[in-house]
């Protein structure tokens, strides 16, 4: 394996994004998303401006499970099938590259936009707030935003992992948009219906751990579990194990999610 030709690859796909003006649009959204929760958060409470970064961080937490997971699909679902049906992918594999380097040079590269983009629209808001918080607020800030990185990673892997597998990019946009759904919307409800139809008599055990197999799941406990106000709020200190919450386990959990698919994506790329 070349890193000079993943290197490659990787700054193509990267500058793509960069001279498109994606990577500006995703981080506007943030920007602008995040100081509107961040300020008009409590407006339904008839409160207005900045409360806590406990309560800012818990209302973030749930627009980006809605939206990150959202742009990363969007971002990788044609990396490979894209070029298959532009008939440029045959000429990439013609050249001194193995398949291997083209697909990590794909994902590092819209990996590396999607971070970019991520820190920096969420980065101007800890500017924006660095004065009205302490040194323990700016952590539980600056560990969202890495959080929220690997959750975009997570995505994009599964991205790319569909665009192998894909014939055409409108199967695959469909395969990314079904992705979505199950794992924002209905994977918890699934599991809501399971406890309830079972009188919670089942599963009750194991339900912490069947909350791992989703990546939107392990996100919201990462970030939620650490903040004491509001992991009474949600009720999590009841149903999840705290020895089973911390950080660096659920670091690691992300980061087997982020390598599992891009595995599986090499192994069909291969074939």
């Amino acid at each position: 394996m070349e890193f000079r030709q993943i290197t490659t690859i990787a700054g193509k796909e990267f500058w793509d994004r960069i001279r498109n003006r994606w990577v500006l649009a995703v981080a506007l959204v943030f920007t602008v998303f995040a100081l509107v929760i961040a300020y008009f958060g409590g407006a339904q409470q008839g409160t207005v401006g900045f409360r806590s970064i406990e309560f800012t961080i818990a209302s973030l937490v749930s627009l980006v499970i809605y939206l990150v997971p959202l742009i990363a699909l969007i971002l990788g679902f044609d990396a490979i099938v894209g070029e298959r049906e532009r008939g440029s992918l045959d000429l990439l594999l013609s050249l001194p590259i193995t398949r291997f380097e083209l697909l990590l040079g794909k994902f590092f590269g819209l990996a590396g936009a999607l971070t970019f983009s991520t820190i920096s629209g969420f980065g101007l808001v800890a500017v924006v707030l660095s004065a009205q918080l302490d040194l323990a607020g700016l952590f539980h800030y600056f560990g969202f935003m890495l959080s929220s990185v690997l959750l975009g990673m997570v995505f994009l892997s599964l991205a790319v992992m569909l665009s192998v597998f894909a014939g055409d990019r409108a199967h695959a946009s469909g395969l990314a948009i079904a992705l979505w759904f199950f794992f924002v919307l209905v994977f918890d409800l699934l599991l809501l219906g399971a406890l309830v139809v079972t009188g919670g008599s089942y599963g009750g055990e194991i339900f912490p751990y069947l909350l791992l197999l989703n990546p939107a799941d392990v996100f919201r406990i990462l970030n939620i579990f650490s903040l004491d106000d509001v992991r009474s709020l949600y009720g999590l200190s009841t149903v999840f194990p705290k020895a089973l919450a911390a950080p660096w386990l659920l670091g690691l959990v992300m980061c087997a999610w982020i390598a599992t698919p891009l595995a599986i994506a090499a192994w069909r790329f291969r074939k």
